[in-house]
């Protein structure tokens, strides 16, 4: 890569924040609300990238929620890193990259779909209370395996969103994948976050056009490193600073 072995340069959005609350909500899932600068952050489906003490590359977290001086991160422990997260306490401080990616364009829709998968569905929080700020009224299908990983569903609802839960094994909502939940609705664009899997299904069923926002592993997270290139119908795009949001109509599956 062009910038292997070289220090990367210092972005202009690296922030202090201190840790209001850390607190567990479902299956090995926790939520973080921080205070500090929020105002790099100016689209839904942005990003931050954590620094913890003793690993050498950030974490990227999703922005769930973001007002005034404050930020709600979710994230699942999958790891070391996830793992440290889950056990700090309030007042510890965190150094923080915020207002990363491009985020969710809000002008393609006017009866939109929401989907979420998993650690996916936190950004579509932010992102539907945008939708609902903007005169429109999103539909929310969140996917997940089992009944004890289900979170956020009550906050969606609470804004008036109409929230259908699917779950692999039943035991919540309609069994079965987010794409048994899509026939059921009527929409004119959608909007995504998830794994793999589910984006290729999404892919195969749905009848509009929408947006996808990536998982992808990244070194910098502000475009410096290459790290996260992949491939489009546009050329090569880097996830971290050209998404994670991508356009239906430019992925190459």
């Amino acid at each position: 890569m062009e910038n292997f072995g070289r220090a990367l340069p210092a972005p202009d959005c690296m922030n202090m924040f201190r840790i209001i609350e850390n607190k567990k909500i479902a299956k090995d899932v926790y939520k973080m609300k921080l205070e500090g600068d929020t105002s790099k952050i100016t689209a839904p489906g942005q990003f931050v990238n954590i620094k913890l003490d003793g690993r050498f590359l950030r974490r990227p977290i999703s922005v769930c929620d973001c007002e005034d001086n404050t930020l709600s991160l979710i994230y699942k422990v999958v790891g070391e890193g996830t793992e440290q997260m889950s056990e700090m306490q309030q007042g510890e401080e965190l150094d923080i990259l915020t207002g990363l990616g491009n985020g969710y364009d809000i002008s393609k829709s006017k009866k939109p779909l929401l989907i979420g998968g998993g650690v996916g569905v936190p950004p579509l929080y932010l992102l539907a209370k945008k939708l609902i700020a903007d005169s429109q009224k999103p539909t929310v299908i969140l996917g997940f395996n089992t009944k004890d990983e289900v979170f956020l569903e009550d906050e969606f609802k609470a804004l008036g969103c109409k929230t259908l839960v699917t779950t692999v094994d039943g035991s919540c909502g309609i069994k079965g994948f987010v794409t048994d939940a899509m026939s059921s609705v009527d929409y004119d664009y959608f909007y995504t976050c998830g794994p793999m899997p589910m984006f290729k299904a999404i892919e195969a069923a749905a009848k509009t056009s929408g947006q996808f926002s990536f998982e992808e592993r990244m070194g910098c997270g502000f475009g410096a490193c290459m790290g996260c290139s992949c491939k489009t119908k546009n050329g090569y795009k880097r996830i971290c600073k050209d998404g994670p949001v991508l356009e239906r109509e430019e992925i190459v599956w």
